[in-house]
């Protein structure tokens, strides 16, 4: 298959690219290679795809309808995997209206695109930050009604209107809310990859609450496996949970990256944010009834391969400007 995937220099769309890739298809990359955070590493993981050839990249942001009616145009995809979005809970509140013009105005162009161009397969990425205030484990059939970020308010709002164009013009849809991602290249601004360089740089770690706060992570290649396996199956329209199955503290998260880097952790604790949640924990049943998906690599390997990558990689990623 030819798939248009949006935001194939982020974490999660270079992975997914990669899995295309090395089973098979060929893919049309779309990204804007904004500054969220440095650019230097999206460039870094771009350049391992565009030295497959049967990889494609394309330039531009989904918010630029013009731009993605050329690509379509230009390479007929068979189908369109949409990864690209404006990422960060706490950043949204700063600056909530590009994300909804991202994740929601983005989103309904590609939805838009697919319609005229009769395309039928479409994913879209979503998260489970959504599920704030539910009860544990997260099962997709929780009504998920009370977003407490415009990151989760944004995705809420592209969920709905997947489910739209699914009932109007019968576009085959898969939805997933992706639970805590890390390993190797991750984002710099989120936990474990902060957590690695400022331990390894001596430099006091920001711990909020008590640190006993969970989240179930899920490996980057379990998590590309998983998009991949969705978008080549027929599901109508479904909301589908990827992640760990076994929540950890961040304190154990903490512990194992000392270990691994040899080096103890000097940490502050604050208070919790109000956009943040004590635990996640997802339901993988449906993923593993649909897709024949399950998480195969565990905490503890995942932590020491993407430790090994950084240490393999600090000369260059010592020189990224990372957020706060």
């Amino acid at each position: 298959m030819k798939i248009l995937l949006t935001g194939c220099a982020g974490f999660i769309g270079w992975n997914t690219a990669l899995s295309f890739l090395d089973t098979g298809h060929e893919v049309v990359g779309i990204d804007d290679l904004n500054d969220y955070y440095d650019t230097r590493l999206k460039k870094w993981r771009l350049d391992r795809l565009t030295s497959c050839s049967s990889f494609t990249f394309k330039k531009g942001d989904i918010r630029d309808r013009d731009f993605l009616k050329k690509v379509f145009s230009d390479t007929c995809p068979d189908a369109v995997v949409n990864l690209a979005a404006r990422a960060g809970v706490h950043a949204s509140i700063a600056n909530p209206s590009i994300y909804f013009e991202t994740n929601v105005l983005g989103n309904l162009h590609l939805l838009e695109l697919c319609r005229h161009h009769h395309i039928q397969k479409y994913l879209l990425a979503s998260t489970s930050s959504l599920y704030a205030g539910e009860k544990m484990p997260f099962s997709e059939s929780l009504p998920v009604n009370r977003p407490i970020s415009p990151y989760a308010a944004s995705k809420k709002g592209a969920e709905a209107t997947c489910y739209t164009y699914h009932s109007l013009f019968h576009i085959d849809i898969t939805v997933l809310r992706y639970f805590t991602v890390y390993g190797p290249a991750g984002r710099p601004d989120l936990s474990i990859f902060k957590f690695i360089k400022m331990i390894d740089k001596g430099e006091t770690l920001t711990v909020y609450s008590d640190g006993e706060q969970s989240r179930d992570f899920t490996y980057i290649s379990d998590i590309a496996e998983g998009t991949r396996l969705a978008t080549l199956t027929h599901t109508g329209f479904e909301i589908i949970n990827l992640g760990g199955n076994q929540p950890h503290t961040l304190n154990y998260a903490i512990a194992l990256i000392e270990e691994f880097l040899g080096k103890k952790a000097t940490i502050v604790h604050k208070p919790m944010l109000p956009t943040d949640i004590n635990a996640t924990w997802a339901d993988i049943g449906k993923a593993e009834n649909l897709l024949g998906w399950k998480p195969h690599v565990c905490f503890r390997e995942g932590i020491q391969r993407t430790v090994a990558w950084y240490l393999e990689h600090r000369n260059f990623l010592t020189t990224l400007q990372f957020p706060l």
